[in-house]
């Protein structure tokens, strides 16, 4: 049993960690054994995901005192979060993989930057595309106007020429 000082500790401390993620996620694990959570545990870690068990009572006075009273409704049955600090796609992009082959696994809700996030935008988020393809695809539409003009450019001068060696060529008929 926690004590009232132990207690007070981890709601600080889960206050600390919702309010600096990027992204949270809360899911239900129940129905996953040791070996399966061992694995899961270690995709997340590799991906710079923090996840732990919580107690819903006292994320629950964490998530009031954020002003996340929206997760409340989700906080029974056993509950994990998810914590995504530099990447807020990484736990959902893991979680939903996971989620794919262990039917008991099941997401309850997120927070994405402050905003909570129901299970249709979790899995929204968790199939874009990696961020250096992302990155990829902005920069080369930003590219794509810029190659067709000067593309117009060089053809404009290339007829201008074409259009000068006929007339040399003429001339020396």
């Amino acid at each position: 049993m926690l004590n009232k000082a132990e207690k007070a500790q981890i709601v600080q401390e889960l206050k600390e960690k919702l309010s600096t993620a990027q992204a949270a996620i809360l899911v239900d694990y129940k129905g996953i054994n040791v070996e399966e959570d061992t694995k899961l545990r270690r995709e997340l870690r590799q991906s710079g995901v923090e996840y732990k068990v919580v107690k819903n009572t006292l994320l629950s006075i964490a998530a009031k005192e954020l002003g996340y009273e929206g997760l409340l409704p989700y906080l029974e049955g056993p509950t994990a979060l998810a914590l995504g600090v530099k990447d807020p796609v990484a736990p959902a992009k893991v979680l939903y993989n996971y989620a794919k082959d262990h039917e008991n696994f099941k997401f309850k809700v997120g927070i994405l930057q402050g905003n909570i996030i129901g299970v249709d935008e979790i899995i929204n988020l968790a199939k874009l595309p990696p961020k250096e393809e992302l990155i990829a695809k902005v920069l080369g539409s930003m590219n794509a106007p810029i190659a067709n003009f000067v593309g117009v450019l060089s053809a404009t001068l290339r007829n201008f020429v074409y259009v000068l060696n006929a007339i040399k060529e003429k001339k020396a008929a």
